[in-house]
């Protein structure tokens, strides 16, 4: 499945990523791979609790190292430091928006596998991401949500120094 944008991530996000495939590669699996052989030999297999489980958690895990290649496989990395017009949003800006009702809302636009929300950091993907895209300070953006259409006002748009 393609998405219709690119997998921005920015470089701590990738670091993250390639640390948590290093460490499962690296620490878990192999751990994993001792205490599978050692209950292997310990004979009947199919009421082996180590055994089962252990072979579980490796299949698990590869999951997770497939799925963690692949993503930083398709990443682009993108530095927000670098970005050279800083009077509009883009990927790694961080947006003060303002709705009908005066609420301000600072957010920063980060990659999919970097969102938390209760950070205020939402994925380039999400429906706001999309509508305050390419916007100036000062311009009006409309977003449909799942509780309905709001109109958002960019206060203030900033980059990392």
């Amino acid at each position: 499945m393609t998405t219709p944008y690119p997998n921005y991530i920015s470089p701590e996000g990738f670091a993250k990523l390639r640390a948590e495939y290093d460490h499962l590669l690296g620490v878990e699996r192999p751990a994993i791979v001792e205490v599978v052989s050692w209950a292997a030999g310990n004979g009947d297999r199919s009421e082996n609790g180590d055994y089962l489980y252990g072979r579980e958690r490796m299949r698990e895990i590869d999951f997770q190292l497939k799925r963690l290649s692949k993503k930083m496989k398709d990443a682009k990395v993108v530095d927000a430091r670098q970005q050279p017009d800083k009077d509009r949003v883009y990927f790694g800006a961080t947006i003060t928006i303002a709705d009908e009702d005066d609420n301000h809302r600072t957010v920063t636009i980060v990659g999919n596998d970097e969102t938390d929300v209760d950070a205020g950091r939402i994925g380039w993907g999400s429906p706001i991401a999309r509508a305050l895209r390419g916007a100036a300070v000062g311009d009006l953006r409309r977003v449909r949500l799942p509780a309905g259409e709001k109109e958002y006002e960019v206060m203030t748009i900033a980059y990392p120094a």
